[in-house]
């Protein structure tokens, strides 16, 4: 047969290094001098790389202190900002409505406005359907149309009805 895969040094015995310290697998008791030999060997580190490393690590708790304040702050500035942009953005859309609503009703008063090719609004369109007058019903009908020519493709051709409600407004049926 195959010979048994080599085991990794730290393991046999059921013993395991890790950074250098030696750990049992079993629940039993440790080795005594573990703890003793972990000790000799802080000792052994120089005075100057333990002060460092005691500085170094009080520096960079201060930096993340320093930087989840910093974190913080810009949170709270960006809420602030975002708030303060919704209310300038639905104060801007609401005098834009306004503003168009205002545009919209000036525009479809004009006098011209059915000549330019634009149907009355329908306030107006209202107002004139109560007036009868005989024969004035193909006129409102002629002003909901639109009579300008498209050429597309994708669009029926509807020249033929044109011409007829054309007619109609023209020449009324008689009864």
């Amino acid at each position: 047969g195959q010979a048994a895969p080599p085991e990794p040094a730290g393991f046999q015995n059921g013993g395991a290094t890790v950074n250098g310290d030696v750990f049992q697998e079993s629940n039993g008791p440790t080795d005594a001098y573990a703890a003793i030999a972990k000790a000799d060997r802080l000792t052994q580190e120089p005075e100057s790389i333990r002060k460092w490393r005691e500085e170094q690590k009080k520096r960079l708790e201060e930096l993340d202190a320093a930087s989840k304040v910093t974190e913080q702050e810009w949170r709270e500035k960006a809420k602030k900002d975002l708030e303060e942009w919704n209310l300038r953005q639905n104060e801007q859309m609401e005098k834009n409505r306004a503003n168009n609503r205002i545009a919209d009703k000036a525009f479809y008063q004009q006098p011209d406005a059915d000549v330019i090719g634009y149907v009355a609004s329908e306030e107006a369109f209202l107002k004139e359907s109560k007036e009868e007058t005989p024969g004035s019903e193909w006129e409102k009908v002629a002003q909901l149309c639109d009579f300008n020519p498209k050429s597309s493709k994708q669009s029926k051709d509807v020249s033929r009805m044109r011409s007829v409600l054309i007619s109609l407004k023209q020449t009324p049926l008689s009864r």
